[in-house]
């Protein structure tokens, strides 16, 4: 759940709650205080009609003589009934006149009671007042009420107010629900927008709001900011990569000329003109290798999209790579017919780069071995060796630039560290992927899977059988029959 939905959720809860508490207290108090000050005064009526003039008559019931003030009651909101130990009317105000019922004929017991009582769809807060002798004996009651027209009108009045409170209540939580969508559109935009720079890996656009003078404009402010010096960093790299690479070209260049002309005219060490020559030739491997990373990261690197056989790809790097004096045996295992879409020269380099890696690794007399096979849609490329191995804690960073698994090797026997990280760009810019396992002491082995290109009207392998396929190696090396589905009628043949 989204900041804005929680957000708003909680601030339902909180008004709901808020309202019905509120509402419950503006409905019972006023009626509470309503209904107080009616029974005050009824009380006041009754115990002013006990204390002054009650009386007791000959047959022992309740004798009050009426003050023409009582007896009058004409506001038509006050009644007053003289009711004998029988039950039976014996005075009442004159605003009760021709109405014979008792105002409350349950309540004639032997404690005070308050009622409200219905009468002829007219409700009425009635006191009942028991009245004694002086021994105490029931002698009747007195009975006084008020209407509660007003306090009906009240309790109605209030009722629909509460409705339309209520009503005005949930306009304002959809009101509120737009607001908080409307408040939280600049965070959404400015998250789409980082979205897309990472992405497009395009540090040069900018979130937007960055002129509010809120919280929301800080925020993109200091994301902008933070943005600028990390593109003036990543600009500054580049420019770095590409310099080096640029002006040391010139003078290895120049170096690697003159030493031709060394040895074409003048006297020299040869060893240590082939000590120079290696060097140079590794320093301008690094170069390209780190001219080639530098426009890869900025995407100044063209990649063709165009069909490309993978299986002659890879016969033709397994062919160069045994052409090569090597203290280990390469052998090609079982190679489907696989077509893809991608750059050849750079899927060459890739395996190129896993190949050389696993020779070097690998100790003299042991194995390489290349496969090429389909699963679903996908061509999965074997490279695996016999080798050293590498150790667990280095597998997460075998794919680093400059990393080498084996630090106490020489630049000139491990490598620059870049061709790992050249194969796993090239994997990546095909829309591949690239995984190592490794056990030390026992060998390691790559496996690239890249998405296989099926164009239309082409039938794949008719079969899956294996074809026999005859390489003559150079001298020193062992002739082998490799398994491998290949093109009906095609061969690979080495020449000495």
């Amino acid at each position: 759940m989204s900041i804005q939905n929680r957000l708003l959720l909680v601030y339902a809860l909180i008004f709901c709650v808020v309202y019905f508490l509120s509402s419950l207290v503006v409905y019972t108090l006023p009626r509470d205080q309503i209904l107080a000050q009616i029974d005050a005064d009824l009380y006041s009526l009754a115990a002013e009609l006990v204390s002054s003039s009650t009386q007791v008559g000959v047959d022992g019931d309740i004798l009050v003589p009426l003050s023409e003030e009582l007896a009058t009651l004409e506001t038509a909101s006050t009644f007053l009934n003289i009711i004998n130990r029988r039950g039976e009317i014996v005075a009442r105000s004159k605003n009760l006149v021709g109405y014979d019922k008792l105002l409350d004929p349950e309540s004639l017991g032997t404690a005070e009671v308050y009622r409200v009582v219905t009468h002829d769809n007219t409700q009425v807060r009635v006191l009942t007042v028991p009245v004694s002798d002086d021994d105490g004996r029931i002698i009747g009651h007195i009975q006084v009420a008020r209407l509660l027209d007003n306090f009906e009108v009240f309790s109605r009045v209030l009722s629909r107010a509460l409705l339309i409170s209520m009503g005005a209540a949930f306009v304002s939580l959809i009101v509120l629900a737009a607001l908080t969508s409307t408040l939280f559109r600049p965070l959404e935009d400015i998250a789409t927008v980082a979205r897309q720079i990472t992405r497009a890996d395009d540090l040069s656009r900018r979130v937007p709001h960055s002129n509010r003078t809120d919280e929301i404009g800080d925020l993109a402010r200091a994301f902008n900011q933070t943005l600028e010096r990390l593109e003036r960093l990543f600009r500054s790299q580049q420019r770095f990569l590409a310099d080096v690479s640029h002006e040391l070209r010139t003078p290895l260049t120049s170096v690697r000329g003159n030493l031709d002309l060394m040895r074409r005219f003048g006297d020299y060490d040869e060893e240590s003109m082939v000590v120079i020559q290696d060097e140079m030739e590794r320093m301008s491997r690094l170069l390209g290798d780190l001219l080639l990373l530098a426009r890869a990261d900025t995407g100044g690197l063209p990649l063709r999209h165009e069909p490309v056989e993978l299986d002659n790809v890879l016969f033709e790097v397994y062919r160069q790579i045994s052409r090569i004096e090597k203290p280990v045996t390469m052998e090609l295992t079982a190679v489907d017919q696989v077509m893809i879409l991608g750059d050849e020269d750079r899927l060459k380099q890739l395996l190129l780069n896993l190949v050389d890696n696993a020779i070097k690794y690998t100790q003299p007399g042991g194995v390489v071995r290349l496969s090429l096979a389909k699963d679903t849609g996908w061509a999965q490329l074997v490279v695996s060796d016999t080798g050293i191995g590498i150790p667990a804690e280095d597998l997460p960073h075998i794919f680093e630039r400059f990393y080498r698994v084996d630090k106490a090797r020489s630049r000139a026997q491990g490598g620059s560290g870049l061709g790992l990280a050249i194969a796993k760009w090239v994997v990546q810019a095909h829309g591949g992927a690239i995984k190592v396992d490794s056990t030390v002491g026992e060998g390691t082995t790559f496996t690239v899977t890249l998405p296989i290109y099926q164009p239309p009207g082409r039938l794949g392998s008719t079969n899956g059988e294996a074809a026999e396929v005859e390489i003559k190696t150079r001298p020193g090396l062992r002739n082998r029959a490799l398994p491998g589905t290949l093109r009906r009628g095609q061969q690979v043949n080495e020449r000495e």
